[in-house]
């Protein structure tokens, strides 16, 4: 992932291109919401657009699910079908990372997230998302964990079968080639 948190014009008018085609296509996402707006909100906001431009890079297709009442921002979702390509195989934390004596995984969950200025979304987030279309009928998805079951050495993650949203536990070390995870970022 790019170190600096630029993004040069072609990127910039690329990945606002992409996030307006998307707006457009799922239009039942944001049925009350502008492009305009957005874009305005995004095109004031450089290290947001960046850490989107990481979203998308790492298989996300962010995509506004939100706008929060209180302050007028822009909620951003990863809404690719499965979780992320470029973000699966992690365990879920440092900690866990660091707890590996073998067959460590190249990074984690939350580590990532937050080198792209994203956070992971919560269950309550990862419900809400549900309730737009079908995700993660193939793979699962790491969500925040409360911190009662992350000490003990266990991490939360969803995903949806049987046309039902399931919440899981496993160790937080554990990793799978269908587990990833998904962010969410307010512009």
């Amino acid at each position: 992932m790019s170190k600096a948190k630029d993004l040069t014009e072609k990127q910039r008018n690329a990945l606002l291109g992409t996030l307006k085609t998307r707006f457009e296509a799922h239009m039942h996402r944001h049925p009350s919401l502008e492009w305009a707006a957005v874009e305005a909100r995004l095109t004031s906001n450089g290290a947001k657009l960046w850490s989107l431009n990481e979203m998308e890079q790492s298989g996300g297709e962010a995509d506004v699910v939100d706008v929060d009442a209180a302050n007028g921002e822009f909620v951003f979702v990863d809404c690719s079908a499965q979780s992320p390509d470029g973000r699966r195989s992690l365990c879920y934390d440092r900690k866990a990372l660091d707890a590996r004596k073998e067959n460590k995984p190249k990074n984690s969950a939350i580590d990532m997230a937050t080198a792209m200025g994203a956070t992971l979304l919560t269950e309550a987030e990862y419900r809400r998302l549900q309730e737009l279309d079908e995700f993660d009928t193939k793979t699962s998805s790491w969500v925040q964990t409360p911190a009662k079951i992350r000490t003990l050495g266990g991490a939360l993650f969803c995903d949806r079968r049987y046309d039902t949203v399931f919440v899981y536990h496993n160790g937080a070390d554990s990793y799978y080639a269908a587990r990833g995870f998904r962010c969410s970022l307010r512009v």
